[in-house]
């Protein structure tokens, strides 16, 4: 599985270099006094946000990052080399978290900044030198770097957010409108990752789809991977319910679409009281019916009447053959630039 969406790693910047203890030697020159530098500066950890990155994969088989520490003074009153920053890259989306899962900063955007410090260097043996302190033998050693368990929780930044139950067909619209090419075969829980894809609305306009595995009944306790790829669609501003209707489910598209909504208001009410979270249940929606090329007309407008009957928009495609699948990019377009 390439795609990574959580990892605990331990990070640390570099601590200080000490300071020099030196003394000023040079023929013709009786004492000449100290000179010994200070230390260099330790690494910071760096933390950058980079928009190409789209999964925390990096980041899994290596769990201790560590900056480089600063290097000693030098005699002559020279400084210690500074240690080198150590930037660890990461996708937006990214959540920073404690060891005790509370929240330090949320990376949706693309940004870079420091998140440890490094150690401050020793002053060296000349900082000490005074008027009744003409020879100091003191220097100071520099402050340690800073130390930190962490966790990084990816949620995939969407504009739209494809949820439906397994083999609905939402890798095969995610294929059709982008150029993201995700597993596709017909059986359920074909798509185990969450897929994004980037689907052209205008000349200079585009818009980020997310292609959410499967949910099932259970999904906000958990199963079949449920709240591991809920989460997924928290940062979404606009979800497509696509439900399958043609009569391989032996399912009703009523319930299958209500079924769906009660997963989403049950993960609701486990968020509830989280800080900045927005109820999945109150975003905005469109249904989509999909395999249209495989049901008779009059099925279809049995279908379609169950959602406006209840006053749902309400819109129709076939993946598969591609039909009116570039009438709903347009209308997903409007829905999310308007």
């Amino acid at each position: 599985m390439k795609f990574i969406d959580e990892v605990r790693i331990s990070v640390a910047s570099g601590k200080g270099g000490p300071g020099a203890v030196s003394f000023r030697r040079e023929a013709m020159v009786p004492r000449g006094g100290p000179d010994g530098g200070d230390g260099g500066k330790g690494g910071s950890i760096v933390l950058k946000v980079d928009p190409r990155l789209h999964s925390l994969l990096d980041l899994r088989f290596k769990k201790s990052y560590k900056a480089v520490d600063g290097e000693q003074g030098g005699k002559q009153m020279a400084s210690g080399r500074a240690g080198d920053d150590l930037v660890i890259s990461v996708p937006p989306g990214t959540l920073v978290k404690d060891h005790d899962g509370r929240i330090l900063y949320d990376l949706s955007e693309e940004q870079q900044f420091i998140f440890l410090e490094g150690g401050l260097g020793g002053k060296g043996n000349v900082f000490y030198k005074s008027s009744v302190n003409q020879a100091p033998t003191v220097a100071q050693k520099g402050l340690p770097g800073k130390q930190m368990d962490i966790q990084l929780e990816l949620k995939l930044l969407a504009d739209v957010g494809i949820v439906g139950l397994p083999n609905a067909g939402k890798s095969t619209l995610i294929s059709r409108i982008s150029s993201a090419k995700p597993k596709i075969a017909d059986y359920p829980f074909t798509t185990l990752v969450p897929n994004l894809g980037v689907v052209k609305y205008k000349d200079d306009l585009s818009l980020v789809v997310a292609d959410i595995p499967g949910l099932i009944e259970g999904a906000h306790t958990g199963a079949g991977l449920g709240t591991q790829f809920l989460r997924h669609i928290e940062r979404c501003r606009l979800f497509v319910h696509l439900i399958d209707i043609s009569a391989m489910t032996g399912r009703d598209s009523w319930e299958v679409y209500q079924e769906i909504r009660n997963e989403l208001s049950e993960y609701d009410k486990l968020k509830t009281g989280e800080e900045g979270f927005a109820p999945l249940s109150e975003r905005a929606e469109i249904v989509v019916l999909n395999k249209t090329d495989t049901v008779d007309e009059e099925t279809l407008r049995a279908n379609i009447a169950k959602f406006k009957n209840k006053g749902h928009e309400v819109f129709t495609i076939s993946a598969a053959t591609g039909k009116n699948t570039k009438e709903l990019v347009e209308v997903l377009g409007k829905r999310v630039f308007q």
